[in-house]
């Protein structure tokens, strides 16, 4: 299984996701790893992406979760995924034969305000993402449907146990 932690820059995704990983005793992986140096060296100059400089990402993204599915690991991934589109990519390979891939992948989104979210920037350091890209991150922000959602003022621990919960795992 796959659960992907998403939500705006900020919001706990690699806090969570470790934290569970941990707890589960599954692979971590953050999807910042999978940015390019060009990608990186933008947000930390504050400039947002735009969706060519995405591309390549999610595909990269897209690659790493059909190979963790076909080798059967159980990873979480910390990945904004701000987009509906960007979602169903990533849970796409274009094989339409494959049906049980959506059982396979979660979704759990980390939701706050956005002045707790800024608070949390603003205290953040040694991350390229800083709260001067706030705004488009919300901007881009396409809240899901019909999946988990977590209030992230809620103390990490209390967030892992409940998507524990909420997933049955």
């Amino acid at each position: 299984m796959i659960i992907i932690i998403m939500g705006v820059s900020g919001s706990g995704k690699t806090t969570i996701g470790k934290l569970l990983a941990d707890s589960l005793d599954w692979e971590f992986s953050d999807a910042d790893a999978f940015h390019s140096a060009e990608n990186v060296e933008k947000m930390r100059c504050g400039i947002a992406l735009s969706e060519a400089d995405r591309i390549p990402w999610l595909q990269d993204l897209q690659t790493a979760i059909k190979h963790w599915l076909q080798e059967n690991k159980n990873v979480v991934l910390a990945c904004s995924a701000l987009k509906d589109s960007y979602r169903q990519f990533l849970v796409s390979d274009g094989d339409r034969s494959t049906n049980s891939k959506s059982d396979r992948i979660k979704l759990v989104y980390l939701k706050g305000s956005y002045e707790l979210i800024q608070i949390r920037l603003q205290e953040r350091s040694n991350h390229y993402m800083g709260a001067k890209l706030l705004n488009s991150q919300f901007e881009t922000l396409e809240e899901p449907l019909n999946t988990i959602s977590m209030d992230v003022a809620q103390p990490p621990q209390i967030i892992v146990q409940n998507i524990r919960t909420a997933l049955s795992v």
